[in-house]
């Protein structure tokens, strides 16, 4: 009897899936004993009992607690350098030199006075409370004098007045000094005592409530009696410090006394001998010091001369006789100058160079010249390359058909070719600038009536800048309203006003190459391999290693070598002398790309390559910026002028600087005052980072037929539409297309869209090219005029609307 047989549809089940429900012990079989890493870990985890845990989490809480004592103790005290504290009025109705005498109580502690031009500073020894003070003060209306000197506070002492607690001019200091970053801070009010006793309270419920805005949480304390200054002094002493990044990683110093030495050759420059309490870091006299506003220089040495405001005054017995005798040891300076202590001296194999640009080499990457063998290859293929293929009549020869000519009309041989069309992508800076200037779109100029006001109204308004502002108002309205059009221009070919763009079919993915076509400049700077790396492995030797010089807390004096006689006489004026050490590569020059932020406060119209000042971490400098977007992507697109809705990256030449620094952007008006315009930081050092100029040529449609279209006023002759028909149509509602012929002589083609055309529809073409920031850093920034109420509120005199 024959075998059963299954059919064709006959149910097929699934096979059973083994090894995905395996056992415990096939997977031991599969790994042979092998575990993976995380499981180990997770073991070790595990051992650690409850109690463990909880004995740990307290020994972690308890070595924080010890740290931020130590560091209390630390500052201030007999081994760490004196607490300094900037004495910032923040309304005009403060008195400074009453709140000064108030902390100079010679019940309190010793009193050092020290002054300089106009700036007033005085150090306060305070054995009972075992702690000095440093209390300094800027000149009146100098913000930079301000900015710089909270870069090394240790603390800042707000005065606030009892009534409106601060200014125009205050609020104006306080946006700056939040954008660069605070340290640790204190609010004190001046002058409620002289209120009556009934307002008093009032005016500190409306006083907390206004503070709450800038200062959340924050206690307000009196300066109007010696006790209240004594309370003072303890919430100074007993506060928890906070710390800036930027000026944690370096060394730095502010100067308590200055001596210039001129050299033998010349008067002009010498050795600045610079004395104070070095904090930070430990310095080493091998490294760059930056003194702020003046540039980068080395020191010879450095000396350890006696601690002038010790806490506790030395006591020296007297050999003769028992009785003791203290020195105090201002005194003693002058007869230990003899015996003064050398730390360090400089070691010139180990010392950083000061060399900041690149000398370019003029024939780096030139050929050398050709061989024979090379010149006749080379004629040998331009003979190849030369011949042209020919119809001729049977039996002619080669020289009669070099007379033959061309259906066209040419005899044989090269084509002609036109240089100017295809010239390198990148010329000198100078002729960048002209092309941008012919593309900019004229506007018509606007004459300004009369003013109906009085005669004083019109003494104080300058008509050339208003004009200038109008100006740059009309421009920033065209962007808004129509971004990067341009206009054709008709006397010159748009193949030749444009050879330096190209077409993108998309600007986001379409390849770039960075290191193409790359100016002058690119010679003179440095550029990292990969600056993430180098950044974290010298935070990383910082931390680890161990450093010779001059430790935290040291009075020293610093011999700084080649230092101009103006920066003495800058300091004897009454300006601060702040100094700070450079890390590695910091006093090299490359591309610094900064994210910046509009200031609500200002809204004049900003442009691009327009100079202003920078304070980028302790630097202080004056650059003209490029502005492109802030995006993740490899392009990142120019913007004409610094917008107020988004942030944006500014790109300049300068000094490498590792972050994290605090950017702050000033402009220097007609009057000589600087204003505030941006805040931000710094992003990276890349100057392979492209910033890519946008074009937009417009054209208008002329005929509509479905899909096709004839469009004219974007170009103006045909030959300028041959030469840009690879390069996609786009239209303002969406449609895309492309060139498909020339019609005509004056400019008019034909097009063909992925959809009909409207005929209120605008036909574009996007042109692209990349640009590079203007060389233009300069370490030097000119005074301000200093800063009034009436200007820093308005620059606009007031107007009476009655």
């Amino acid at each position: 009897m024959a075998a059963h047989r299954s059919g064709p549809l006959k149910q097929q089940n699934k096979a059973h899936k083994g090894g995905r429900h395996r056992g415990r012990g096939s997977a031991q079989r599969d790994g042979k004993g092998r575990l993976a890493l995380k499981v180990l870990s997770r073991k070790v985890r595990k051992e650690l009992s409850r109690v463990d845990q909880r004995h740990r989490a307290s020994q972690l809480r308890k070595q924080k607690k010890e740290a931020v004592l130590a560091e209390k103790r630390q500052l201030g005290s007999k081994d760490g350098p004196p607490h300094q504290v900037l004495v910032v009025p923040l309304h005009d109705r403060i008195s400074l030199p009453e709140a000064f005498r108030l902390l100079q109580d010679k019940d309190t502690g010793t009193v050092h006075l020290n002054e300089w031009g106009s700036t007033h500073s005085f150090v306060l020894l305070c054995p009972r409370l075992k702690h000095r003070w440093y209390f300094t003060s800027a000149r009146p209306g100098d913000l930079h004098a301000v900015l710089d000197m909270a870069k090394v506070a240790d603390t800042i002492l707000f005065l606030l007045d009892p009534l409106e607690g601060w200014d125009s001019t205050g609020d104006y200091c306080l946006s700056c000094l939040f954008a660069q970053g605070l340290p640790t801070y204190t609010l004190a009010v001046q002058g409620i005592s002289g209120l009556p006793p009934r307002k008093q309270i009032d005016a500190r419920k409306k006083l907390s409530k206004a503070v709450e805005k800038r200062f959340p949480d924050d206690k307000l304390l009196l300066l109007d009696t010696q006790q209240e200054a004594q309370m003072l002094l303890r919430q100074l002493a007993n506060q928890k410090q906070r710390h800036l990044a930027f000026r944690d990683r370096r060394a730095y110093m502010f100067a308590h006394a200055a001596d210039f030495v001129p050299s033998e050759e010349n008067n002009l420059v010498g050795t600045l001998k610079i004395s104070g309490y070095i904090r930070g870091q430990t310095l080493n006299v091998n490294s760059l010091l930056h003194i702020i506003g003046q540039g980068d220089f080395q020191m010879k040495q450095i000396d350890a001369p006696i601690d002038p405001f010790l806490l506790n005054p030395r006591v020296v017995k007297s050999q003769d006789s028992g009785a003791a005798m203290e020195i105090c040891a201002v005194d003693a300076v002058v007869d230990m100058e003899e015996d003064l202590k050398v730390l360090m001296k400089a070691d010139p194999e180990r010392q950083e160079s000061l060399q900041t640009e690149v000398i370019p080499d003029p024939m780096e990457g030139e050929q050398t010249w050709p061989t024979e063998e090379e010149l006749n290859e080379a004629n040998d293929c331009l003979k190849e390359s030369s011949k042209v293929v020919k119809k001729v009549p049977k039996g002619t020869s080669s020289y009669q058909a070099e007379w033959i000519l061309d259906e066209d009309g040419e005899s044989g041989g090269e084509d002609e070719y036109d240089d100017t069309e295809h010239e390198d992508f990148i010329e000198e800076e100078s002729q960048d600038e002209s092309s941008e200037k012919e593309e900019e779109e004229e506007c018509e100029t606007m004459t300004i009536g009369e003013s109906v006001h009085h005669d004083l109204y019109d003494e104080n308004v300058d008509e050339e800048a208003e004009e200038k502002m109008l100006e740059k108002y009309k421009q920033e309205r065209l962007q808004e309203m129509f971004p990067d059009e341009v206009d054709t221009p008709r006397d010159v070919a748009a193949r030749i006003r444009f050879q330096k763009y190209r077409g993108l079919k998309s600007f986001r993915t379409s390849p770039w190459d960075p290191k193409e076509n790359l100016p002058q400049d690119y010679a003179r700077i440095f550029q990292f391999q990969n600056f993430t790396n180098t950044r974290k492995r010298i935070f990383k030797e910082i931390e680890e290693k161990e450093v010779e010089g001059a430790e935290v807390g040291w009075y020293v004096t610093l011999h700084v070598s080649e230092v101009p006689i103006s920066v003495i006489e800058y300091f004897k004026r009454g300006a601060p002398l702040i100094v700070f050490s450079l890390l590695p590569h910091e006093q090299k020059m490359s591309v610094l790309n900064m994210v910046v932020s509009r200031h609500p406060g200002n809204t004049e119209p900003v442009k691009a390559k327009e100079e202003l000042i920078f304070h980028c971490g302790f630097r202080r400098f004056r650059a003209s910026p490029l502005f492109s977007q802030h995006t993740a992507a490899d392009k990142h697109k120019f913007q004409r002028f610094l917008t107020a809705d988004v942030a944006l990256v500014a790109t300049v030449y300068g000094p490498i600087t590792f972050p994290p620094a605090s950017v702050l952007l000033f402009k220097q008006n007609s009057n000589g005052m600087h204003s505030l315009i941006a805040t931000g930081h710094l992003l990276s050092v890349d100057p392979d980072r492209m910033v890519i100029k946008r074009v937009v040529l417009s054209g208008h449609p002329f005929k509509i037929f479905t899909k096709m279209a004839v469009v004219r006023y974007m170009f103006f002759n045909r030959e300028d539409v041959l030469w840009f028909k690879p390069v996609e149509l786009r239209t303002k509602w969406g449609r895309r297309g492309h060139i498909k012929e020339p019609l005509g002589t004056h400019g008019h083609m034909k097009c063909s869209f992925d959809g009909k055309l409207k005929s209120q529809d605008t036909v574009l073409m996007n042109l692209y090219k990349r640009v590079f920031p203007k060389w233009t850093y300069d370490p030097y920034v000119p005074e301000p005029v200093p800063w009034m109420k009436s200007e820093i509120s308005s620059t606009v005199p007031e107007v009476d609307m009655e």
